[in-house]
């Protein structure tokens, strides 16, 4: 049994077999699965898995997943260009869009997970729309001199390119089967991104008395090797949506389905597109 270490992937159905290097294969009567797929959170936070589409409902296919993982990207980059351009305009905005848009954003993607209503449009796009003001504020912060930062657009465009670069090589990665996706490979993945979270709010926690925390976000030797390890795990974390969305599909869930996967999926790549745009802004402060 895996899980995924995306708290918006919620429980799938077990899938027999290797379960990698099948994403987006899905056949009809690919098997019949009984247990609940789990993740990381403790059992209350679990919900029942998708049933198998009925008869008069189309079941998920790549091509919806494609679709809606488009679509809600598309909305986001949008909504970030706008913000971007606004606070170019009055640099005050930029504070305030970080903290509206990151906040809407988690309590939005928490409605999704533990609501299970991870399938809405709605939510997904008003997410999408939430993050696009957060990660466009963020950026003219990382990279306007006005907050420190270095690099302008350049740096942005690099952060985007590493972001779907790695996205890119993770799939390629999942398609080969040159990881598989196991019960001890998801137990490491998972225990990596709880020891990551504990580390941050250490951090955070330390910033308040010692000036820059324990120095993981300083810029210094230790907060570049910190960004790195955060990268890794928000790369590996990929082939788990990866095959949580492909047992979804051998599943026969239904379609609408796979504007959960696409939520799954943004959410990684907004947090590794944070951590690649904060690891370049360092080299840029050098």
């Amino acid at each position: 049994m895996r899980t995924t270490s995306n708290p918006v992937f919620k429980n799938l159905p077990k899938q027999e077999g290797g379960g990698y290097a099948n994403f987006g294969s899905g056949v009809a009567g690919a098997g019949q699965f009984g247990q609940q797929f789990g993740n990381q959170y403790p059992n209350q936070y679990q919900q029942q898995p998708y049933q198998q589409a009925p008869p008069t409902h189309r079941a998920m296919t790549i091509d919806d997943v494609v679709t809606k993982t488009g679509i809600t990207l598309g909305v986001l980059a949008l909504s970030a260009i706008i913000a971007y351009g606004l606070t170019s305009a009055n640099t005050g905005l930029a504070p305030l869009f970080v903290i509206v848009g990151g906040l809407t954003g988690l309590v939005l993607v928490l409605i999704a997970s533990f609501a299970n209503k991870m399938d809405n449009p709605a939510i997904v796009l008003s997410y999408a729309v939430a993050e696009g003001l957060f990660l466009g504020a963020l950026s003219f912060m990382f990279t306007d001199i006005t907050f420190g930062g270095a690099g302008g657009s350049a740096l942005i465009a690099q952060a985007v390119l590493g972001t779907f670069g790695v996205f890119a090589g993770m799939l390629v990665v999942y398609k080969t089967g040159a990881i598989r996706v196991t019960p001890r490979f998801t137990r490491m993945i998972v225990g990596a991104l709880i020891g990551v979270v504990v580390l941050m709010l250490g951090n955070l926690i330390a910033s308040f008395f010692i000036d820059g925390g324990l120095g993981l976000r300083d810029g210094g030797p230790l907060a570049i090797v910190f960004s790195l390890v955060c990268i890794a795990i928000a790369a590996f974390s990929f082939l788990l949506d990866f095959d949580a969305a492909d047992q979804l599909i051998r599943a026969q869930a239904p379609e609408k389905a796979a504007w959960g996967v696409a939520l799954g999926l943004t959410v990684t790549l907004v947090w590794l597109y944070v951590e690649i745009l904060r690891l370049l802004s360092y080299f840029q402060n050098d």
